[in-house]
């Protein structure tokens, strides 16, 4: 008998074997049954936090309207790694999308984290006619160079504030010595040098025990952020500094991303704008209401004037290294809604 004669049932088998195997030729891009594509989005924060919730709301929406076609799970609390691990996979194809902020993005490329630069935005209108207007666009173009692909609108993720574990911050004398917590960012390690502080890389992750174990005295990050990580336990004071403004922007694998048939694309491009937008409204409602909840926790308040800060920042050179870091470009675009930096 002749065992390699083809029958119609062979060639579907063989037929199917071959989509399986032209699917594993694009790392991240998982086919499950059917044509089912399943992907992974990879995030450091909680799953309370408002852009996980964001994220989840739109997964579940991708996976109504595609008809179960595109499944996109959220891995929050960083399950698959860091900010800085995760970039890699991403940049590698082993994970298909990373949401995390710009000023980490900017270790690859330094202008993604112009966003980030000291006192730049002075309220969210600013921000947002920024990041929604010609900046923002320059800045997305950016990801291009390093073979990823921002997708949707940016998520806000807050002007950031100094806690310390005994001392309220008052002036910039108060950063001189102070050991506080950075993320992976040369502009954020620049800034605080800037005021004489002694800054130090910790994962999110990490932080929560590097306050605790007293690695370092102090952090810095968005109420809500403060929140959904529980800092409250382990730090006394919040000083409402608004040093920095950053997002969280969704950056895929560019070849896994064009793997998408073209409608897929489309759908995830369109829900996660719309869910992007309900994320800066939810997040803007929930820091507003935070400080009164964190004062149950016993976190005291102040409010700081920023100009001695930004005086001490020019003074040390700081606006005129990201100056020239930044670009000419780059620099004139944000200044066109910041207003005279440098």
């Amino acid at each position: 008998m002749n065992t390699t004669r083809s029958t119609p049932a062979r060639r579907a088998v063989l037929q199917q074997l071959g989509g399986l195997a032209a699917a594993a030729l694009v790392p991240g891009v998982a086919l499950a049954q059917g044509n089912k594509t399943t992907l992974k989005i990879a995030i450091s924060i909680p799953e309370s936090h408002p852009t996980v919730v964001a994220l989840k709301a739109a997964c579940a929406e991708v996976l109504k309207e595609s008809g179960g076609r595109l499944a996109i799970d959220v891995y929050p609390n960083g399950q698959l790694g860091s900010d800085t691990d995760t970039v890699s996979q991403v940049r590698s194809g082993a994970i298909d999308f990373v949401c995390t902020a710009n000023q980490i993005w900017g270790n690859l490329v330094p202008v993604i984290s112009i966003n980030t630069l000291a006192f730049a935005f002075p309220d969210y209108a600013t921000v947002w006619k920024a990041m929604d207007g010609e900046l923002g666009a320059h800045i997305r173009s950016q990801f291009d160079k390093i073979g990823v692909v921002p997708v949707g609108k940016a998520f806000d993720h807050g002007f950031r504030q100094i806690t310390h574990s005994s001392r309220p911050i008052t002036s910039p004398k108060d950063m001189e010595g102070m050991k506080i917590r950075v993320p992976a960012s040369p502009n954020s390690t620049s800034l605080f040098k800037g005021l004489g502080a002694s800054p130090t890389t910790v994962p999110i992750g990490e932080l929560y025990t590097a306050l605790q174990t007293k690695v370092v005295d102090g952090q810095e990050n968005a109420l809500p952020t403060i929140d959904a990580t529980k800092l409250y336990e382990v730090q006394k004071y919040c000083s409402y500094t608004s040093h920095m403004w950053d997002c969280f922007t969704l950056v895929g694998n560019k070849r896994n991303w064009n793997a998408l048939p073209d409608d897929l694309r489309a759908l995830v491009s369109r829900v996660f704008d719309a869910h992007a937008l309900k994320q800066r409204a939810a997040h803007e409602a929930l820091n507003a209401s935070l400080e009164a909840k964190l004062k149950g926790f016993g976190m005291q308040f102040n409010t700081v004037d920023g100009k001695p800060f930004r005086d001490a920042l020019q003074k040390a050179g700081y606006y005129g290294e990201w100056q020239k870091k930044f670009g000419a470009e780059a620099w004139t675009l944000l200044e066109k809604y910041s207003g005279k930096l440098a």
